[in-house]
């Protein structure tokens, strides 16, 4: 599998402030992408979309919604939905296809979200969280506009696959951070993510006042093995993401001034 079609499917961090994941510069041919492919299309949001469940009446956030794909699924299924995303670019796309009946926000995740306390049932962080060298704050955040019992879903790069991204192979137990160009229409953009073992991001979680329920690491849609019969053997066969729920315990101390 071609490191581009698994790379995060939106980009609640701009990261640094030159080129390394800068969504913005290419929105348009990454919407274009994530919108049918294998990893995207027939892996992780319907991976996404079987955790969530039934959210018909839910109040969701999608922190992280890029162009909107998963935002779209997830209002089509009933939800009252709000997005946000630290690219404008990104954001511009989700406007477009959503209309105007969801709330969309320039957001970054590092920062205190414009958002009230457990204004929600559901967050949900697609492909996000591996932007992030520490996941406290953000997710002490994410817990503060949960309210209690509320859900938290997660999609991350697994801890093996990037792992095994760079030669020679990293501490497996330290948190570090790993960078490749991603070649998407035909240019090659710089892009950097943190890895971090499985027990840091289980020991993350509980720190900010979240009880796991569910650690999933799921098949691809069967409908993609005549689609994709190569990238779907692939795909069913070695780990790609690691998806997580868990539940916000009662109100934590600490989140962002």
């Amino acid at each position: 599998m071609e490191r581009a079609t698994a790379v995060p499917d939106s980009s609640a961090l701009s990261g640094d402030p030159g080129r390394v994941n800068d969504y913005d510069s290419f929105a348009e041919v990454y919407a274009a992408e994530n919108e049918n492919n294998l990893v995207n299309a027939y892996y992780e949001r319907p991976a996404m979309l079987a955790l969530a469940g039934d959210v018909a009446g839910r109040r969701v956030l999608d922190a992280g919604c890029g162009s909107g794909p998963l935002t779209a699924a997830l209002r089509d299924r009933g939800a009252t939905v709000t997005g946000i995303d630290a690219s404008a670019g990104m954001l511009a796309l989700a406007r477009r296809r959503l209309g105007d009946d969801v709330a969309l926000h320039v957001a970054d995740l590092s920062d205190r979200l414009p958002v009230d306390d457990g204004a929600f049932d559901d967050v949900v962080a697609s492909l996000v969280l591996h932007y992030l060298e520490d996941w406290g704050p953000t997710l002490t955040e994410l817990r503060r506009v949960l309210r209690p019992g509320g859900r938290l879903i997660v999609s991350v790069d697994h801890p093996i696959t990037a792992y095994t991204h760079g030669d020679p192979r990293p501490d497996y137990f330290a948190t570090t951070s790993y960078t490749f160009d991603w070649m998407l229409g035909g240019q090659s953009t710089p892009m950097r993510l943190w890895r971090k073992p499985l027990h840091a991001m289980i020991d993350a979680f509980t720190t900010a006042g979240f009880r796991l329920s569910v650690i999933s690491e799921p098949q691809p849609d069967p409908a993609a093995r005549e689609l994709f019969p190569d990238g779907f053997h692939d795909l069913s066969t070695k780990p790609c993401f690691l998806f997580f729920v868990v539940e916000a315990l009662p109100s934590v101390t600490g989140s962002m001034d």
